[in-house]
């Protein structure tokens, strides 16, 4: 049965009556499909629905509840969640918490008073596809064995899921591809061993340099990706400096054969692209290739 048309069971954590009431409204509003709805008003409630033996599929957490608030109720209930996924509420004026309960494992943000049912329902069918999508990288082989990043299929799935988020957000975002200089000059002279250390020590960099919620990818040989949804702290200009001061702090390393360097492509979008993630790893690419060019008039 498409998950379109099968029973999602939904957890609602929320311990305003009038809230909860809206959310139940929302949910009804669709005959294609069935939500079965679980409501609790405490995060210690909800845990005990999440470890009982009723299966949930998608969390919709409150962020102010009477036992625990912020980031804190967030982390709590993604180490209890286990198969489901979680998707918060914010009050209006909130993104920046949004984004950071991202970052500690919620799937996706939601502000109140800004969403309707047809946005509600479609939040936490895309937020199960995408815990649903990062499970199963942890069994199938879309990471990369050498470094541990996603490799190009895995980037490319997960990346499509963001590209939703940013759309429904209206957040944009920013597109890497990120180019290994001198990869072959490091083969042929110190041999392929040191070369995958090279690969090894730049996938080190970039996993410093990004946040955990970004996306990192090792697409193949010397070439990789990341995807980063804007804020303050990821402009161009602050990603850019950040890659130089690791780069910088690696290099000063005693007794190295050679610098790491990267040539790097990014590719600034609002949340009005319609591309794929292919065709804009293309123009990142081309942007990538036109920099390493630069460096080669510059020797």
């Amino acid at each position: 049965m498409p998950m379109d048309e099968a029973p999602i069971d939904v957890l609602l954590v929320e311990d305003n009556p009038g809230d909860a009431r809206l959310v139940v409204e929302m949910l009804r509003e669709e005959s294609s499909s069935r939500f079965n709805l679980k409501l609790a008003a405490t995060v210690g409630d909800a845990c005990d629905h999440l470890n009982g033996d009723h299966p949930i599929d998608v969390v919709l957490l409150d962020l102010s509840l009477p036992d625990e608030t912020g980031l804190d109720t967030v982390r709590r209930i993604v180490a209890t969640s286990g198969a489901a996924s979680v998707v918060v509420m914010t009050g209006a004026g909130d993104d920046e918490l949004g984004r950071a309960a991202m970052h500690a494992g919620a799937q996706d943000y939601l502000v109140k008073g800004q969403v309707d049912g047809r946005m509600l329902r479609r939040a936490l069918r895309y937020a199960i596809e995408r815990h649903q999508m990062k499970r199963q990288l942890e069994n199938l082989s879309l990471k990369d064995d050498l470094t541990g990043l996603n490799n190009r299929r895995g980037f490319l799935l997960l990346a499509e899921q963001q590209l939703k988020i940013s759309r429904r957000n209206r957040v944009g975002f920013l597109l890497l591809f990120i180019d290994l200089d001198e990869l072959k000059h490091i083969n042929d002279t110190l041999g392929h061993a040191e070369g995958n250390r090279a690969i090894s020590e730049a996938a080190d960099v970039l996993r410093a340099c990004f946040r955990q919620s970004d996306l990192v990818a090792r697409l193949g040989g010397d070439e990789f990706a990341a995807f980063t949804l804007a804020s303050s702290e990821s402009s161009e200009q602050v990603l850019r400096a950040r890659l130089e001061a690791c780069l910088a702090s690696v290099n000063a390393q005693q007794d190295r054969l050679y610098p790491l360097n990267f040539s790097v492509g990014v590719l600034s979008c609002d949340a009005s692209e319609t591309g794929s993630v292919e065709s804009l790893l293309e123009k990142a690419d081309e942007l990538m290739y036109r920099e390493k060019k630069t460096k080669g008039r510059g020797r």
